[in-house]
């Protein structure tokens, strides 16, 4: 069960948050190894980025890869949340003392990441791709032809067999240890902080929000860089052996971008991550200790 309402809270905050989802991977290839100023920017800020893509490519691209999104969100979430939610259930998260352990914690979330992460990895890879097609007068990045989601897949699968449908996947690894370590670890550690604190009623909803808002925030920081070069990773051309054609991998990815962009580069779309990541953390989390509580109320 915990697996379970893990991957709805997720897939209830996705649904929300995708539209911005696709503005950030657009502002990500925007420019993609370009000097700063030489290139003719298509999304000035997140702002702009939605008024164009509605513009050009219509209101409904804003919701553009939403299948394969809410997958890989119950994939990834449920298996990832719903890990952490056991270790944490059984104690493992607490020391001798019964106190709350971030080492412990950072390391359960970071476990529990790389596994749904790696298990989800060939769809969040067709997400990228549709949420990067584009009309030709703003299109960023190397443009796919997909279809749809199934279409994409089944091109990819019969054209690269399963090394082309995980192509990308350890590359996407550092980033979700980053961004589910920090975020699990700072979300439980500040509710717990709350709690102690008394600042709110005991039991209240707003602990959890309170917690949720300071964990997007850290989150953000530390997982832009890496979620810029998974997005590339994701996204670039492929040889006939479905190999990339510009990046190694995660580090080359990484040090190409900062040689040639400078770092801002690294940090490209990081208003849009902030955006989507903020409430895209903030509603999970939320949705997530909240449904474990009604769960656990009437079954308890």
């Amino acid at each position: 069960m915990d697996f379970l309402l893990s991957g709805l809270a997720a897939c209830g905050a996705c649904v929300f948050t995708n539209p911005l989802e696709v503005v950030k991977t657009r502002m990500q290839l925007q420019g993609e190894l370009q000097a700063p100023g030489s290139y003719q920017r298509h999304y000035r800020n997140v702002f702009h980025a939605f008024i164009t893509i509605g513009k050009v490519d219509g209101l409904a691209a804003l919701q553009k890869g939403l299948a394969p999104a809410l997958i890989y969100q119950f994939l990834m979430n449920g298996i990832r949340l719903g890990t952490y939610g056991l270790a944490e259930s059984r104690g493992y998260l607490h020391t001798a003392e019964g106190t709350h352990s971030p080492a412990r914690s950072a390391a359960a979330g970071a476990l529990a990441g790389v596994l749904g992460a790696y298990l989800g990895s060939p769809i969040y890879m067709v997400k990228t791709h549709l949420q990067a097609q584009a009309a030709s007068e703003i299109a960023v990045g190397y443009q796919y032809k997909h279809q749809g989601m199934f279409q994409a897949l089944t091109q990819i699968g019969q054209k690269h067999g399963l090394v082309g449908l995980w192509r990308g996947s350890l590359g996407c690894l550092p980033r979700v240890i980053v961004g589910s370590s920090t975020q699990l670890c700072t979300f439980s550690s500040t509710k717990d902080l709350i709690t102690q604190w008394e600042v709110f009623p005991s039991q209240s909803w707003k602990a959890a929000l309170a917690a949720a808002m300071v964990s997007g925030i850290v989150v953000v920081l530390a997982m832009t860089p890496f979620d810029v070069a998974s997005t590339r990773l994701y996204n670039q051309p492929t040889d006939a052996g479905g190999k990339g054609l510009i990046y190694r991998g995660i580090l080359d990815a990484l040090l190409q971008t900062a040689r040639t962009e400078g770092i801002f580069g690294m940090y490209k779309g990081i208003g849009a991550s902030y955006f989507r990541l903020g409430p895209h953390t903030i509603l999970s989390l939320f949705f997530w200790d909240q449904l474990r509580s009604i769960y656990y109320k009437y079954t308890k």
